[in-house]
């Protein structure tokens, strides 16, 4: 896969003996256009790209590049024709000619261009027809490499513009407002890969800096101050702390609930047969830790922490299977993503289960009342999300007052925000063109300022249309779960003292959440995999072998958020988290290292899928 493809980056960098470009090479900006000649839009942008050239003068380079409607069937032609250009003028005057001399590419329009070509027959095959056909061919590829799917598409300083098409919004991004900037740079971030989990290691470096500094006391105290709301003689107050751990993560968790809706009813859990595999891996990297656990922790305060060693961070997890690239089977990287959620549900389950306070029956009988609301906003098929985000509020307030732990809200709100079957794009397309060309046919009316209401309402109602509320909403909050939810989390959780003592006592607690991580993760993952392979319950695929599998199982034991989490709910003694805390680090990075060397030691030994898929079958 092209660095376009992921990321909105140019894929082939301006080539001054190739490309069609107008101004100088040493421009500081250049802007780099996939069109076609008939595309009624890349004209209306070629009277935009004009006056953003005047303002910006020398400093702006301009390259087209071709991208022909493949439902239009002049469109080949046209690019074809203009590549019989004998010289840079005359295939720009030919350019700007194929893109004003009509309201819509024609017949004429073609014949015209080739008499100012000097091109007796266009269509005829020869050596400068063949050229002409591979120049087009290679602005194709390239468009295609660059992920520019639509045209126009434009490129500013290699960097994919998606904003309007407006003059002002052009210079903005061409000038290099700082808005602008910080969005591109945000932008390539978060399309990398593993920067969630880098983001998550930053983070919990952070924390652990900062305790160990002489600001660890401020910076403790900082997370116990009471903040709340105050409604005459009632008030509602939780720590800085509890407001992260109980409001901001039941987002984390909204958003863990939508993907695993998801995954049930679109993606690789659909069906049973895809999803047995992953289930089973899941159930078995649950359940062997938590067991070993309890063989190493006599019954007391800590027997009530078997759920610490149970969770896999899949940020972390994942970001260091795609750092490994292609060394790593795509069937593996699914395998682990899917055993990771299924993971994500059991430890939703258990901390509703187990990790809870003392049960409040009337707060519990008023959650089950707005779970009724939201089942009914479900059945009469209300879209709009609001709704659901007020009367989800409303949820978590009862959950948290009921002594369920409040993330439960997030997952609660998930199943029941709706989702919808794929639109119509045809009739969609076909209405909102309906509505732009009426606007259009009234821009130049007298007291018009712009777009009128109605049109303004009717677009919104085709846009919200294009995505279901549930994909529009993990759209939103995805992002925001995983590079401010989780971040925060880190920060105000990892942060452990590596001066306080252990005692003898609290050491045999740290080895059995390390021996959890590291031994009964994969264990657990891979003998769950095996058996249920055996068993006939579950296939598994013939793109990696069970050695690879079992390496990938190592990275699981990565616990960290998800086990920090549970720590914080299974150890009340602050020692004892502590504890818990360098445990869950030091089982991490064992696991994460061993993960990484088993995964390369087997790559490099690999045998061919095509020589190896008889064994790895069975």
């Amino acid at each position: 896969m092209s660095q376009g493809k992921s990321s909105g980056i140019l894929d082939r960098t301006v080539d001054e003996s190739r490309d069609h470009i107008l101004g100088s090479s040493s421009a500081d900006i250049t802007l780099v256009e996939y069109g076609s000649y008939a595309c009624p839009h890349c004209r209306a942008a070629n009277e935009k790209i004009a006056q953003v050239r005047d303002q910006l003068g020398e400093r702006l380079r301009y390259v087209f590049r071709h991208s022909p409607l493949i439902e239009n069937s002049l469109a080949q032609r046209a690019a074809e024709l203009v590549e019989r250009a004998p010289d840079p003028k005359s295939f720009w005057e030919a350019h700007i000619t194929l893109m004003t001399r009509s309201e819509k590419l024609t017949e004429g329009d073609l014949q015209a261009v080739a008499e100012q070509l000097g091109v007796e027959d266009f269509d005829a095959d020869g050596k400068a027809a063949a050229r002409a056909r591979a120049r087009v061919a290679e602005d194709i590829e390239s468009a295609a490499a660059s992920n520019a799917i639509v045209v126009p598409t434009f490129f500013i300083n290699g960097r994919r513009y998606d904003g309007p098409w407006d003059e002002g919004s052009f210079l903005d991004a061409m000038a290099g407002a700082v808005g602008n900037k910080i969005r591109g740079m945000a932008s390539d971030f978060a399309g990398w890969a593993p920067s969630t989990g880098l983001l998550l290691l930053f983070s919990t470096l952070l924390a652990v800096l900062v305790t160990n500094s002489n600001l660890g006391h401020a910076f403790e105290a900082l997370w116990h101050l009471d903040l709340g709301v105050v409604l005459g003689n009632s008030e509602f107050r939780m720590s800085l702390l509890h407001w992260i751990n109980d409001g901001l993560l039941t987002i984390f968790f909204l958003v863990v609930g939508l993907e695993i809706k998801r995954e049930f009813t679109i993606g690789g859990l659909s069906s049973f047969k895809s999803g047995a595999l992953p289930v089973a891996a899941a159930l078995g990297g649950m359940l062997l830790p938590a067991l070993i656990y309890s063989a190493l922790i006599p019954a007391g305060p800590w027997a009530h922490g078997w759920g610490v060693p149970m969770a896999t961070d899949t940020a972390f997890a994942i970001a260091i299977l795609v750092m490994l690239g292609d060394r790593v089977p795509l069937a593996l990287r699914v395998f682990l993503t899917a055993a990771a959620i299924v993971d994500d549900i059991g430890a939703i389950i258990v901390v509703a289960m187990f990790y809870s306070n003392t049960i409040n029956l009337i707060a519990i009988a008023a959650a089950v009342v707005v779970v009724g609301v939201l089942c009914l906003l479900n059945y009469w098929r209300v879209y709009s999300l609001v709704p659901y985000l007020v009367v989800g509020l409303v949820l978590w307030y009862f959950i948290v007052i009921s002594g369920l732990h409040a993330t439960l809200a997030g997952v609660l709100l998930a199943l029941f925000i709706p989702t919808r079957a794929p639109p119509d794009l045809r009739a969609i397309m076909l209405q909102a063109d309906a509505i732009l060309t009426a606007e259009a046919r009234r821009s130049g009316e007298v007291l018009r300022a712009g777009p009128s209401l109605p049109a303004m309402r009717a677009l919104d109602a085709l846009h919200d249309r294009l995505e279901s509320p549930a994909d529009r909403l993990l759209r939103y909050a995805g992002a925001r779960a995983s590079y401010v939810v989780l971040p925060l989390f880190a920060v105000a959780n990892a942060g452990v003292d590596f001066a306080s003592a252990i005692s003898a006592e609290q050491q045999s607690l740290m080895i059995a959440i390390i021996a959890g991580l590291v031994v009964g993760k994969p264990l657990g993952i891979f003998l769950a995999s095996l058996a249920a392979v055996k068993m006939g319950i579950a296939r598994k695929p013939d793109d990696y072998s069970w050695l690879q599998l079992m390496a990938a199982s190592v990275l699981a034991g990565i616990g960290f958020t998800m086990s920090l989490f549970i720590a914080g709910q299974a150890f009340s003694d602050p020692a004892d988290f502590a504890a818990s805390k360098i445990a869950i680090f030091s089982g991490s990075i064992i696991a994460a290292v061993l993960g990484i060397a088993m995964l390369l030691w087997v790559t490099s030994r690999a045998i061919p899928p095509s020589h190896s898929s008889a064994q790895q079958g069975r």
